[in-house]
């Protein structure tokens, strides 16, 4: 299969190295010191334990275009980077690429295929303009919850935390055969990559701890097992948390763990710096927007009040253009 990553970061460059080595015929698209690196030394994967991998793409490159149309198209850039390459993007596409959006928070892609009350509703928050759908045929969409964590160790050196599941599911909740032969590559690359037919809910159960944990990261620079440890800043979390499932169970979601297990699986993770704690350090634009910003526009669509959500997310905004300079 041929298959192209965009964005190959730390999720992108973690999953790039493992499609590589099952034999994909892989395509990373880069840029910086850190494409550099990946062509001349390939790109390395290092564990916690010790072990190191490396893998050289069939291309790597800045050019989508150089790319051409694949059978698959991973995206793992940040929510917020979406629509500036949504339309480069379509360099990647034939008449039957899949594209994978293997992204945080709630996607662009939400209320399409939903056959619910809200079918085809714009997200404002993650698709200002509807740039994004008007660029992506929604026949094309799987979508996919990610769990690893990982950095960028330094240019052309992947470190992975813990974690290798990717789940994925069609929007329409259908199990396709592209859905199922995605997993079958993935788990070949010894990732957990279950087909699941109601992503959605999935997609709420990732983002009930990130929609918390990773803003208050952000706006107190601690690591999640100092947050979880925090009698005050937990509080806050749950309080966050509650909110969300308010909204989520308007819209037909079911949670099915407790709010306490949730932000233990959080505190399992340990001494992590979020992404969104790292974007701030590194003065870049966080995921703000599709992690606490979509949840409290989506509150307000189902008349569900946000006031914890609404509060973190006009701090965490601020702190946003502060330090990205947006």
């Amino acid at each position: 299969m041929r298959i192209a990553i965009v964005g190959a970061g730390a999720i992108g460059g973690y999953l790039g190295v493992r499609l590589a080595l099952a034999g994909a015929e892989v395509t990373l698209i880069a840029r910086g010191a850190h494409l550099e690196a990946i062509r001349r030394d390939g790109l390395a994967l290092e564990y916690a334990d010790g072990r190191r991998e490396v893998a050289r793409p069939a291309l790597a490159t800045a050019d989508m275009a150089a790319a051409g149309p694949q059978d698959a198209v991973v995206v793992a850039v940040k929510a917020q980077s979406l629509p500036a390459i949504v339309t480069p993007m379509r360099a990647l596409y034939g008449p039957d690429t899949s594209v994978i959006f293997a992204q945080n928070g709630i996607p662009w892609w939400y209320f399409m295929r939903h056959g619910g009350a809200y079918e085809g509703r714009r997200i404002a928050a993650v698709d200002p303009g509807g740039h994004i759908a008007e660029a992506v045929e929604i026949a094309r969409v799987i979508g996919c919850v990610v769990y690893p964590a990982a950095t960028i160790e330094r240019p052309g050196v992947i470190r992975h935390i813990e974690g290798n599941r990717f789940t994925l599911g069609e929007p329409d909740g259908s199990r396709s055969e592209r859905a199922l032969a995605l997993s079958a590559l993935f788990t070949a690359a010894g990732l957990k990559a279950p087909a699941r037919p109601d992503i959605r809910s999935e997609i709420w159960i990732k983002l009930w701890g990130n929609l918390s944990i990773n803003p208050i990261s952000a706006l107190t620079r601690a690591t999640v097992d100092v947050i979880i440890a925090d009698v005050g800043a937990r509080a806050l979390a749950a309080a966050m948390m509650a909110e969300a499932q308010q909204v989520a169970e308007a819209l037909g979601i079911r949670f099915p763990l407790s709010i306490e297990r949730r932000l233990k699986m959080a505190e399992d993770i340990g001494a992590h710096r979020t992404s969104m704690l790292q974007d701030v350090e590194a003065g870049k634009p966080t995921e703000v927007d599709a992690l606490v910003g979509a949840v409290a526009e989506l509150g307000r669509l189902v008349g569900v009040p946000t006031p914890h959500i609404d509060a973190v997310y006009a701090a965490t905004k601020l702190l946003d253009r502060v330090t990205s300079g947006m």
